[in-house]
């Protein structure tokens, strides 16, 4: 670190991505991605007319991709609000929604970036731990006295509450903003959208990045009632007025106009998880329950760090993570048939490998 470094950031622990590996005949499940190209009609909106434009500033407000989701949604324009990622709305939320108590509670194993934007807005991170099988638990965030952040399917091991424990909630905590990530919820999930117009502590972000095959454009929404979204705007025209480019802005756009493709997409990847659960367990495999686009999965003939390994061994990337409670497990993206099919075939392999190397033993 430099000599100019604000002492309050020396300790910053940033979050790491997962690997972003350039390399021929590389499976890659380990960042959540879709294995699906964008809508044909994305490639179409981004044409050689609409480049020719890029020495203009994008819109600000977004106009035409949030007219595009507030009329797919049936949601009023004035609810939204469009974001560099949904990464971009999570640090807008983490600084602006904090109580005298600075408190934001969220599960201790969940989106890694919750403990970051907590530390550098001052934050108390109060984590809630997820309940045996690593599921939370909606009474563990009831009466509360801070902000709340629930990532609904939760972003490291897929499981999911349903809306109505949502209410339960926001209920609970009239006095407290509550945040549900959905960034994977149409992978089976329950939307808590519809309760944005009940209840006035209700802040849902979403994000292009999975189920849109977006993720390279980095688009985010945030839904909520008009004074929550007036206040990320205001932090938006403090920090980046043009958060959002141009062409992000038409390929949002064009993607919510191709509902058939999106769906269709949706579809096969759904199909593809429930199979490889499947076919995983078949190996021996234990499976988080899962409503996202990715499982979390453990054997107990090899740790998660060695099967991660392995699999890197041949060509396949996973997540593995050293947090205790899951280091056992790794965590893999749902691909298209052909790469999950091969990531069996190898962990066949590898277990075999295991099984003779017991042997000898």
């Amino acid at each position: 670190m430099s000599r100019f470094l604000n002492a309050r950031y020396d300790k910053l622990e940033p979050y790491v991505p997962g690997e972003q590996i350039q390399k021929d005949k590389l499976i890659k499940l380990n960042t959540n991605e879709s294995p699906f190209p964008p809508s044909p009609k994305v490639t179409e909106a981004i044409n050689s007319f609409e480049t020719k434009r890029l020495n203009r500033y994008p819109d600000p407000e977004a106009k035409e991709l949030i007219k595009a989701v507030a009329g797919f949604l049936n949601i009023s324009e004035k609810n939204i609000m469009a974001g560099n990622g949904s990464d971009e709305l999570l640090a807008f939320s983490f600084m602006l929604f904090q109580n005298e108590n600075k408190k934001i509670y969220f599960p201790d194993i969940s989106y890694g970036f919750y403990k970051v934007y907590a530390e550098i807005y001052g934050a108390y991170a109060s984590y809630i731990a997820l309940d045996d099988d690593l599921m939370v638990n909606p009474g563990d965030y009831c009466d509360l006295d801070g902000m709340i952040v629930i990532a609904n399917p939760n972003a490291q091991t897929g499981g999911a509450i349903p809306r109505t424990d949502v209410e339960k909630i926001l209920k609970a905590n009239r006095n407290n903003l509550i945040l549900i990530d959905e960034a994977y919820v149409n992978f089976g999930a329950e939307s808590s959208l519809k309760l944005i117009e009940k209840y006035d502590n209700l802040l849902v972000i979403q994000t292009f990045s999975k189920d849109r095959n977006l993720a390279g454009a980095r688009i985010g929404l945030a839904f909520a009632n008009e004074e929550i979204i007036a206040d990320l705007k205001k932090a938006k025209y403090s920090f980046n007025p043009y958060n959002l480019n141009r062409l992000s802005i038409l390929a949002g756009a064009a993607s919510v106009g191709d509902n058939e493709y999106y769906e269709s997409c949706l579809e096969k990847i759904i199909a593809t998880r429930e199979k490889f659960i499947k076919d995983i367990e078949a190996l021996g495999f234990f499976v988080i329950p899962s409503l996202a686009n990715f499982v979390l999965a453990r054997s107990d003939k090899i740790s998660g760090g060695d099967y991660y390994r392995e699999l890197k061994e041949k060509n396949i990337l996973v997540r593995h993570f050293g947090d205790e409670r899951i280091c056992d497990y790794v965590r893999i993206t749902i691909g298209n048939d052909e790469e999950m099919e091969a990531l069996i075939a190898a962990t066949a392999e590898i277990l075999k490998k295991e099984g003779d190397n017991n042997e000898e033993d």
